[in-house]
């Protein structure tokens, strides 16, 4: 390959840009933030031609050398501005639940897709606790909010880089346009005492001393991993001072000392409270009229009409601060360009022998693939990228995910396309 030599692509009014770049040219003596450089002897990044995969969103093939060998992956490139197109939510109908990243897409008709947000996988720390399955930033779907952000030391995946927080996003709004943002729970329990905060929805790690509302949405799982661990560490015991209010049509049907499982009835929010938020919700009584209010409010002026969880790597065009430079890992990541009118998603391959990328690598290479924006999505065994197959119509694995089959997750991102 040639230094310096630049593929463009149009796409309607947006020009995505991928540059393939040489050690020895652009980048020599250089590095990302966080320390460690991505540079390597020989061409750092091939791209190869990008194909066709429906109105607005193409498919291609790239493969970065780092110091420990050649890892290769996939890239989906979205042109949000093109009509017909869009993106939204993946998931297995509820939030305490898994599927395949194909079974979803295929479920809700998208072209293509990838995994979404690290989630709650294991409870080996707690032993005879079910595990929700359930993700750990807050999710909207169609314009629908699903729920909210568990606190930062209970999350699942690696460290949070410096500044981030559970509460951070990938959003797209009702213009249509990618973002990064921040989605807070605001949201209130009154009953005929006062007004109770809430402070989590369809969690399945509560704040301690909290109250939060679980909602048709949740699914059938148990709500017992709510009341586990605290908030900086997620492998604390479980609160043994916990309560459960089930409030059927704005009135108090039952009040119960632990937590439950089983589907919660439409009309119906099932409260569940810990430490402080257990005591309030034992002063109520079967009868009692009793008022849930929640919503998600972000930091930007457009409401959002889907989001996933993740934590940022690059801002403005600039990777973050502190991000990891020694951890490689097979990964998942979304880049927004274009002014929030193109969306890459990418997905490393698992094949025994790919090299996995550091989180500092993985800023790099969305920052050269176009992104001004960047969130890490859930890797290892979960990385999955989709793709309608030509032939059957049915959206089909296009890497290969490292445990040898794709693992069940709780959310995705689906492209769709007229």
């Amino acid at each position: 390959m040639t230094t310096g030599v630049i593929v463009k692509q149009r796409f309607g009014r947006v020009r995505a840009v991928l540059t393939v770049l040489v050690a020895a040219g652009l980048l020599a003596g250089g590095g990302v933030a966080g320390g460690g450089s991505a540079a390597a002897s020989g061409d750092v990044l091939r791209t190869g031609r990008a194909a066709p995969a429906a109105s607005g969103v193409t498919y291609r093939q790239f493969s970065v050398e780092v110091p420990r060998g050649t890892a290769r992956g996939h890239l989906l490139t979205v042109d949000l501005a093109r009509p017909g197109v869009s993106v939204d939510l993946l998931y297995a109908g509820a939030v305490g639940a898994r599927q395949p990243v194909s079974a979803m897409a295929a479920a809700q008709g998208a072209v293509a897709g990838v995994n979404g947000d690290f989630f709650n996988i294991t409870e080996t720390q707690h032993p005879g606790v079910e595990p929700t399955g359930a993700s750990d930033g807050p999710a909207i779907a169609a314009g629908q909010r699903l729920k909210s952000a568990v606190p930062d030391g209970q999350r699942f995946g690696p460290a949070l880089p410096p500044g981030t927080t559970t509460e951070d996003v990938l959003t797209v709004g009702v213009d249509r346009r990618a973002r990064l943002d921040r989605l807070s729970l605001r949201g209130s329990v009154v009953t005929p005492d006062g007004r109770l905060p809430l402070r989590g929805l369809n969690l399945y790690a509560l704040p301690v001393g909290g109250i939060g509302a679980y909602t048709p949405q949740w699914g059938t799982t148990s709500r017992v991993r709510a009341t586990c661990g605290t908030d900086t560490d997620r492998a604390a015991p479980c609160s043994t001072d916990t309560a459960e209010v089930t409030v059927r049509r704005g009135r108090v049907e039952s009040v119960a000392d632990t937590p439950g499982r089983g589907g919660v009835p439409a009309g119906t929010t099932v409260l569940v409270g810990r430490e402080e938020g257990a005591q309030q919700l034992r002063k109520l009584s079967v009868g009692e009229p009793v008022l849930v209010t929640d919503r998600l409010v972000g930091q930007r002026p457009v409401p959002p009409r889907f989001a996933v969880g993740g934590f940022p790597l690059l801002r403005d065009g600039t990777p973050l601060p502190g991000l990891d430079s020694v951890a490689s890992a097979v990964r998942t990541a979304a880049g927004i360009g274009g002014d929030g009118h193109v969306l890459y998603l990418l997905a490393l391959d698992g094949t025994k022998g790919n090299a996995g990328l550091t989180i500092s690598e993985l800023a790099w290479l969305m920052q050269r693939l176009g992104a001004r924006d960047a969130l890490n999505l859930d890797g290892g065994g979960s990385s999955t990228l989709v793709l309608r197959d030509p032939e059957s119509g049915a959206p089909t694995p296009r890497n290969h995910p490292s445990g040898g089959a794709e693992r069940p997750v709780p959310n995705g991102i689906g492209v769709f396309a007229r």
